[in-house]
């Protein structure tokens, strides 16, 4: 048996390339979109990708199960649980509980896991000629290293009332089956540590069946479906707004992109057309960097890992865009926008600073600094962590406003009052300062270093939850 585990960083997602070497045939399970990663896999091994199936209906990621179909030939296998509005809307062969893929002499059996969507599906592995016991299962976001797949992205994401507290239902109900599975059975999910599918991934790739009874909270719970249901909704991170499109663009029948786009270096000239018509700008380039000099209604996105998240958090599928990016960045920041379905990109420019715009600076303070801002009235002092980061731990004297949802809350923002931001280690920070500069707020200072330093120093904080969290 051929298995090669490929994932991605940038969404902490994994996907799959199974083969039977014995008759050259191979299936790849939740493929990304830039599908060329898979084509090299198949052509170094000898392999002919024959079959291509999905765990369920992703929303963090356009799934390329489609474009990897096109170019190759192969036949879908996908999902046909969950009920008349979970259903793929283009042609593919229907996969119910209990059937099976073969692959050569490989068979991967359907088992419906419902909880983080209806229709999700994990798939039991056997390789017949070593043994007729399951080895691995392929679990989606279904059951990940440490944790279970939230159910709530439904409701929060797609808008889908009513749904977290069924999912959360259906999610203790499908862990039975997974318990029911041999001990030794390898664990292989969708998503790792990072990922906004869940709120405790652990970072290892891969688990066993009888290590997650062991140290999965998820499955520590017994007989007490109310806890479990309790716990399981409580404290998830909040969806990218993308992520309502992401379930809409892989359901349905969409234009395909079989290839990865190589995007023009622009002009002067033509840079300035499109700022100047206000197309939407986006400077990747490192926190500390952009700080120096930035341009007027620039938003900081760095290219890190954590690039196609925040893209996906605060640019619209339809919408144009220009990035501010090193060439060599610029294949990398390509696919990583693929993947979410961002392909408005009209272009890049590496260098600022022969545009003729006068670009700005940003204020960044030390903990010194930041901590005789603290419980004044005139300064407003905003943690932009998520919720769930700031009510375990945070700083007395400031208030919570996620980065995500800023654009929709600047109302809470004082215009009147300094402000000072902070995160956990700047990046958000950065992000959140470009927002507000770009909504009119002049009177701004960052505190870069953020919780991280502030732990480090064993300053004091407060928990939301709890008197005390040190």
């Amino acid at each position: 048996m051929f298995f090669e585990h490929v994932y991605e960083k940038g969404l902490a997602m994994g996907s799959y390339v199974i083969g039977c070497q014995a008759t050259g045939e191979a299936i790849v399970i939740d493929a990304k979109r830039d599908i060329d990663t898979y084509l090299e896999i198949a052509e170094k091994n000898n392999l002919k990708i024959t079959h291509i199936t999905e765990t369920h209906i992703h929303a963090d990621f356009l799934c390329g199960s489609r474009e990897l179909a096109a170019v190759t030939g192969a036949k879908m296998y996908l999902s046909d649980e969950g009920g008349p509005d979970w259903q793929y809307e283009f042609p593919h062969i229907g996969l119910k509980d209990g059937d099976e893929i073969k692959v050569g002499n490989l068979s991967f059996k359907v088992m419906h896991t419902p909880g983080h969507t209806p229709e999700s599906i994990s798939f039991l592995l056997t390789d017949h000629p070593s043994s007729n016991e399951p080895v691995m299962i392929f679990t989606g976001d279904f059951v990940f290293v440490g944790d279970v797949g939230r159910p709530d992205l439904l409701e929060k994401a797609a808008g889908v009332a009513g749904t977290k507290e069924e999912g959360a239902k259906q999610m203790y109900e499908a862990l039975k089956k997974f318990e029911a599975l041999p001990d030794y059975v390898q664990v292989w999910p969708a998503h790792g540590a990072g990922s906004a599918c869940g709120k405790a991934l652990g970072a290892v790739a891969s688990s066993t069946v009888g290590y997650e009874k062991i140290r999965n909270w998820a499955l520590q719970f017994g007989n007490n479906e109310e806890g479990f249901i309790h716990s399981l909704l409580d404290g998830q991170p909040e969806p990218p707004k993308y992520f309502a499109m992401m379930k809409k663009f892989n359901k349905i029948d969409r234009p395909l992109l079989t290839g990865v786009p190589e995007h023009p270096k622009l002009t002067k000239e033509e840079f300035l057309g499109y700022y100047n018509k206000g197309v939407k700008i986006i400077d990747t380039r490192e926190k500390t960097i952009f700080a120096k000099g930035f341009l007027p209604g620039s938003l900081n996105i760095q290219a890190n890992n954590s690039f196609s998240t925040w893209m996906g958090w605060f640019v619209k599928l339809d919408e144009d865009f220009v990035l501010i990016a090193d060439d060599e960045k610029m294949d990398e920041l390509t696919r990583k926008l693929m993947r979410i379905g961002l392909d408005h990109l009209k272009g890049y420019i590496s260098d600022v600073s022969d545009l003729g715009i006068e670009l700005e600076k940003e204020e960044i303070i030390g903990i010194d600094e930041f901590k005789n801002c603290l419980h004044k009235p005139e300064i407003q002092v905003i943690d932009v962590r998520g919720e769930s980061e700031y009510k375990n731990c945070c700083i007395d004297g400031t208030e919570n406003v996620f980065v995500g949802t800023l654009p929709d809350h600047i109302d809470r923002i004082s215009r009147d009052k300094q402000l000072v931001i902070h995160c956990q280690s700047g990046d958000r920070a950065s992000i959140a300062f470009s927002i507000l500069r770009k909504n009119g707020f002049k009177n701004i200072r960052n505190y870069l270093g953020g919780m991280k330093e502030w732990n480090q120093t064993n300053s004091p904080v407060i928990s939301k939850s709890a008197p005390v969290c040190n």
